[in-house]
């Protein structure tokens, strides 16, 4: 059976003049480092934000003598367990009760749906029912109440109709408080979390929207639609598990506020903490959860790591409560405890214990404490000033109010003409309010390639524009283009033009000729326009790599689109647009004159390669492999560098199979030789494929990967089954007779077995981050593009390149640890970048590409940007420059030889320039 399982990796369409509730702010490094990231699936989008949460207990609202009561209870269930709670690697939360508060909600539109059958009901019927899926919510009162020809699926038809329109609008408010504290923290602490419901999935995104609680949040959205088991089954969180990739017995905690889903957890062989929104704790603890709090925002973090809050096996203690700022002791007291043991409570944190057992006022308390938060927010400035340069203040004012609102991304089953009908409206219900923002001219002084510069005012007056945010370094940049072309291509004739914005993260990156250099590598034929001072980023509250925004012909900005993946969102918003505004007359069909920089540029005729990518030898015989992407093949030369054969000899783009000279490529990239069988494994890039070369019979086929971009990030299927995305590099671990892949589309490292063709995911969690671990789902990197076996086949070494390090990946474990660069201390943080020699993270380097380790044992990196070949010594994690200036050039030198270079080299690859 299928099961409907999503993953949120991007923002949906966001429109601007859509308020959302306001969030609290969280943590300056957070926000900083999350909302500068390129969109990447599964990536951690967007952190919302991180309120202080309390450290001690929470309990439900009992008098003194019951507490103590309950907290034997709980103390003698423990003991009864063994006094052992075990590792948890996954929370897994039930909606209804517990993230929304729309359990109440849920019975009154259920009430409106029997009143509008002529029978009379109350809430409480309902009650029995919560937790069990909307069909068995309505039927099982209808069975109760003897209701002739009920239909359920017309029931909850209707029932949806009404709870969406009535109760459930977006930022209504209907979140908990402490669920989103909650869910951050879990996945700061390394958690993975899930929403797993019995509800529809309609009613899900209905919900999350209007609790304010994004669904990029969560790692997985495990619904009803797909089961036919719903709680107190356990088919839902065990499938949530297995999304998850975890243990469900193991390392699962539910938290649920229903005795089905409290069934469904232990059916399921899960720990679950209960919260009495539903239920009275008594109620609740007929079926024995783990743990019962009042609600999730008396949820700690510890009662999920450790089963209580006081650490490991932690009972329930004193359950004082240090509250938030903003908020009196009382506030936050009152409804968690009875008032007379509140207010015993608060008289005595008039006298706060704080700093190790010192003694002050809750003054003291707040001063110290406010002076302690702006010294560290001075020193995270001061030590990430680079990050903080590309903060948009519009973009974090857009993100901390919320401002997304999704249009496109609930209704996924619509029919097209029902999606465009809905842009349609939108933008009708936009031009009645007046309310469009218009969109900032470009600078005058800026440069532009492909075209002769551009405004709005004259140029693109009339046109629905397409302004993509790009950086020529991000995959998820590159992920994108087809979608654009694909754009381009079918709206030729019509008055829409694409304008890439070029907003650079990396110093090189602002270079005209370097942005050139990428228009033609990626042949990029629309207008791009470099922004190298990111002024368009920072006025239209840009925050991310790719970011889409939508002008209408009359210069108002209509919509923003984060991430990639949306060529259907573009496509039906593009085509509402211009449906709309050609039936009120305001569009100008009148071409873009067009100067394409391919047409320019003389290199491209003459030269006999074409942005070559990377390089493989067999010294043996001599020979040279080279990756000559944009030429779509691989070309044999000597170590002289004359020419001896090529693979794929048409040039142009394609998949397929076969002899040296039918077979195809598409932008290969990363090579590996493997001298036993005389074969030649190929990263095929912008196939998503491995592929393999075989020299005895002059032949090429495919390992893995079909020409399809994937998102599978556990693998584990056999030759070309199994999907790939954006392979950027290969090497090969001949005892073994694995290929290990640097998987730059998704974040991770893959291996593929010769033997039995299987490819599976080896390391990384999938998030783009640098982030080293002990094993390979405690591990994250950013982008990896260059890899190379240690001289003892015990690690792989790792150019990874958006975070700007070099990493080392352990081949038994799969875990990870830094050798030189990136950030030692914020896993997020990838703009710690520069030109710098030195040993481990003092190191400075500027998203390198390529690294080859050699027979001395030394390993030698291509740091890209920075124009430079560096020696990096894997057991003291000095590094030293070797040759280049730091400027892009030609010349040659006298401080580098080649030939020097390949007499050093024992692996069967090294870096192409």
């Amino acid at each position: 059976m299928a099961l409907r399982l999503t993953t949120p990796s991007v923002s949906p369409i966001s429109f601007p003049n859509y308020p959302r509730k306001t969030p609290n702010f969280p943590p300056l490094s957070r926000v900083v480092f999350l909302l500068l990231r390129p969109r990447t699936y599964p990536a951690k989008t967007l952190a919302p934000p991180l309120p202080a949460r309390r450290s001690g207990g929470a309990v439900p609202r009992v008098s003194p003598p019951q507490q103590e009561q309950r907290v034997e209870e709980e103390i003698a269930r423990e003991e009864a367990n063994g006094g052992e709670w075990g590792k948890v690697s996954a929370v897994l939360f039930d909606m209804d009760g517990v993230l929304c508060n729309s359990e109440e909600p849920s019975r009154m539109a259920a009430v409106d749906v029997f009143a509008e059958m002529g029978v009379s009901v109350t809430v409480e019927d309902f009650v029995p029912f919560m937790g069990t899926g909307e069909a068995n919510f309505l039927g099982g009162v209808a069975s109760a109440k003897g209701v002739i020809g009920f239909d359920p699926e017309a029931a909850k038809k209707r029932f949806f109709e009404i709870y969406l329109d009535k109760y459930a609008k977006p930022n209504s408010g209907i979140g908990f408080p402490g669920a989103l504290e909650l869910i951050m923290e879990c996945k700061r602490a390394g958690l993975k979390v899930a929403v797993a419901s019995s509800a529809d999935r309609i009613k899900v995104d209905a919900n999350l929207a209007a609790a304010g609680l994004p669904a990029s949040l969560f790692d997985a959205i495990v619904s009803a639609d797909a089961f036919e088991n719903l709680k107190p089954a356990p088919d839902i969180f065990l499938a949530a598990s297995k999304i998850l990739n975890v243990d469900p017995s193991e390392v699962c905690l539910v938290i649920e506020d229903a005795l089905a889903g409290v069934q469904a957890a232990k059916a399921a062989r899960m720990r679950c903490v209960a919260v009495t929104t539903t239920l009275t704790y008594e109620e609740l603890q007929q079926a024995s959860p783990s743990l019962i709090r009042k609600d999730i925002g008396n949820v700690l973090l510890n009662d999920i790591l450790y089963g209580g809050p006081s650490g490991r096996n932690g009972r329930m203690q004193n359950p004082q409560n240090i509250s938030s700022l903003g908020k009196s002791s009382s506030e936050q007291l009152n409804g968690a405890l009875s008032t007379d043991f509140a207010q015993e409570i608060n008289a005595e944190s008039e006298k706060g214990h704080f700093l190790g057992g010192l003694q002050g006022s809750r003054r003291d308390i707040l001063r110290y404490g406010s002076l302690g938060i702006a010294v560290s927010s001075l020193i995270f400035t001061i030590s990430n000033w680079k990050a903080m340069q590309y903060a948009s203040p519009k973009g974090l004012l857009n993100f901390f109010k919320g401002n997304n609102r999704s249009i496109l991304g609930q209704n996924e089953g619509d029919s097209r003409s029902s999606r465009i009908q809905q842009v349609k409206n939108y933008l009708a219900d936009l031009e009645a309010r007046g309310s469009a923002s218009n969109v900032p001219e470009f600078p005058p002084n800026l440069d532009w390639l492909n075209t002769a510069p551009l405004r709005f005012r004259t140029d693109l007056k009339g046109k629905v524009v397409l302004l993509d945010f790009w950086t020529y370094c991000c995959i998820n940049c590159m992920h994108v283009l087809p979608d654009l072309e694909y754009l381009e291509k079918k709206y030729s004739n019509k008055p829409f033009t694409v304008i890439g914005v070029h907003s650079a993260k990396f110093d090189n990156e602002k270079d005209l000729e370097a942005i050139r250099n990428a228009v033609l590598r990626y042949n990029i034929t629309h207008p791009v326009v470099n922004d190298g001072d990111m002024y368009l980023w920072r006025e239209l509250g840009v925050n991310s790599w790719p970011t889409f925004v939508i002008i209408g012909p009359n210069g108002k900005i209509l919509a923003q689109l984060a991430g990639e993946g949306h060529r259907k969102d573009l496509d039906d918003f593009v085509d509402a647009s211009l449906q709309f505004y050609g039936e009120k007359n305001p569009l100008e069909n009148n071409p873009i004159p067009l100067a394409l920089e391919k047409d320019n540029d003389g290199r491209l005729i003459t030269s006999p390669l074409k942005f070559p990518g990377k390089l493989a030898i067999d010294a043996q015989n001599n020979r040279l492999f080279i990756s000559d992407s944009n030429h779509n093949r691989i070309v044999v030369a000597d170590l002289e560098g004359t020419f001896i054969t090529q693979i794929g000899s048409t040039g142009e783009e394609g998949l397929n199979d076969g002899t040296f000279d039918s077979a195809s490529f598409n932008r290969p990239q990363g090579l590996a030789y493997n001298p036993k069988k005389n074969l030649l494994y190929v990263a095929d890039t912008e196939n998503h494929a491995l592929r393999e070369i075989d020299f005895v019979n002059e032949t090429v086929r495919t390992l893995a990967g079909n020409g399809t971009k994937g998102s599978d990030y556990k693998g584990g299927g056999r030759g070309t089954a199994q999907v790939l995305n954006s392979p950027w590099d290969v090497c090969y671990e001949p005892s073994n007779a694995i290929i290990y892949i640097a998987m730059a589309g998704q974040h991770q490292i893959w291996e593929h077995n010769t033997l039995d063709g299987v490819t599976r995911a080896f390391s990384g969690d999938g998030y783009e981050r640098n982030l080293n671990g002990s094993s390979s789902t405690t591990t994250s990197f950013a982008q990896p593009s260059g890899i190379s076996l240690s001289s003892d086949m015990q690690e792989v070494y790792i150019a990874d390149s958006e975070s700007s390090s070099i990493r080392a990946v352990n081949l038994k474990t799969g875990g990870s640890r830094l050798l030189a660069g990136g950030d030692p201390v914020f896993p997020e943080n990838l703009f710690r970048f520069g030109d710098h020699d030195g040993a481990g993270s003092e190191v400075l380097l500027q998203h390198p590409l390529g690294i080859v380790c050699g027979k001395d044992n030394q390993i030698y990196i291509a740091d890209s940007y920075n124009h430079k070949i560096k020696k990096l010594d894997p057991i003291t994690k000095r590094v030293t420059t070797l040759a280049g200036t730091g400027r892009a050039g030609f010349k040659d030198g006298p401080a580098f030889s080649a030939q020097v270079l390949l007499k050093l080299l024992s692996s069967s690859s090294y870096i192409s320039s």
